[in-house]
């Protein structure tokens, strides 16, 4: 069995008060540690009551203002602690395309400076504080599975099970404006890079889909995506693996502590097409108006293949159990009625 790292010391997670972050937090104070949370602005208790409210946050949770766009600004944070979760990204949407070069102009550089620059520089500015800790061991990068899933489909022919060893194509990306996938795809390239050169351990955790319950009531892009899904929107993204939240942040924490722990893991649970989901869903809770059929999305084939993680010992949550919490706390909150 793998020698693990000395844990229940102090690490930080960055991007603090983010729909999987406080279930990480959730994690890591149940498991003992001491918990640094970064977030962007201390004065807004509304965005972080919810972390407050944690089993063990009052002895052990201390939240550090800090800006992904700001060099330095993960200093004070990160200095002291054993092992960095950076779990920080923005989210956008795919802009609507506007005939006039102006508007495109604006677009293009709204892009850069709302997405592909603070993930990359923001993950290369936390990593330079990381390198300023005499005290660190090792850091944990919340990649995505967009990073290995979104190619041309020709792509697709020579490999149906896709695992650690695949990556997104960067051309096919700018391309079709998929900038959310080329913003993970360089920031966790960027990192790959910096640590290589910096003498850092990363380790790389590259989640699916996220499903599960949201410990903050105001919803996150992906727990809204969801929402919208359940209350009768047919409008979904087609082929797609699926992972329960606390089996995220349970991999986040393993690969931390296991010392032989090294490159990327891949965590996903379910990969299932659109109305493989329609009809579960649709059947599990007929008393939501759940679509009985979504609309298609053109995606080719594939399985992922999870042996590497699964090696370690991880088992995952089915399907099932993902939705029927994530319903349970959007009753709980009001989002969501009829059941």
């Amino acid at each position: 069995m793998d020698e693990k790292l000395e844990s229940k010391g102090k690490v930080c997670v960055t991007g603090a008060s983010g729909y999987l972050a406080s279930c990480l937090i959730k994690q890591l104070l149940l498991s003992g540690y001491h918990v640094i949370g970064t977030v962007r602005d201390l004065g807004n208790q509304k965005k972080l009551a919810h972390l407050w409210k944690l089993e063990g946050a009052t002895e052990r949770l201390r939240l550090v203002e800090a800006d992904l766009t700001k060099e330095c600004s993960f200093d004070e944070a990160i200095l002291g602690c054993h092992g960095v979760f950076h779990s920080a990204s923005p989210v956008m949407e795919k802009p609507s395309s506007d005939p006039k070069a102006l508007m495109l102009l604006f677009c293009v550089m709204h892009i850069q400076r709302e997405i592909l620059e603070p993930a990359i520089e923001g993950t290369l500015n936390v990593l330079r504080s990381c390198k300023k800790n005499p005290s660190l061991r090792r850091v944990v990068f919340t990649s995505s599975s967009s990073t290995l899933r979104v190619k041309p489909d020709e792509d697709f022919a020579s490999s149906l099970k896709l695992d650690e060893s695949s990556w997104s194509s960067v051309e096919y990306c700018q391309r079709l404006q998929l900038w959310y996938p080329l913003s993970k795809v360089l920031a966790e390239k960027a990192a790959g890079d910096f640590c290589k050169e910096n003498g850092i351990d990363l380790v790389t955790v590259i989640p699916a889909w996220v499903i599960g319950p949201s410990l903050s009531p105001d919803l996150s892009h992906t727990a809204l995506r969801v929402l919208s899904l359940l209350k009768g929107d047919t409008v979904w993204y087609g082929r797609m693996g699926y992972v329960h939240i606390d089996d995220v942040a349970l991999c986040h924490v393993l690969v931390y502590e296991h010392e032989s722990a090294h490159g990327r893991y891949l965590c996903s649970s379910t990969v299932l097409d659109n109305d493989e989901l329609a009809s579960l869903l649709s059947m599990r809770y007929p008393s939501l108006p759940i679509a009985k059929s979504l609309k298609q999305v053109s995606r080719p084939y594939y399985e992922f293949d999870t042996s590497k993680l699964q090696s370690l010992g991880f088992k995952f949550k089915t399907i099932q159990e993902m939705f029927d919490d994530c319903i349970d706390s959007l009753l709980e909150q009001g989002h969501l009625s009829g059941l």
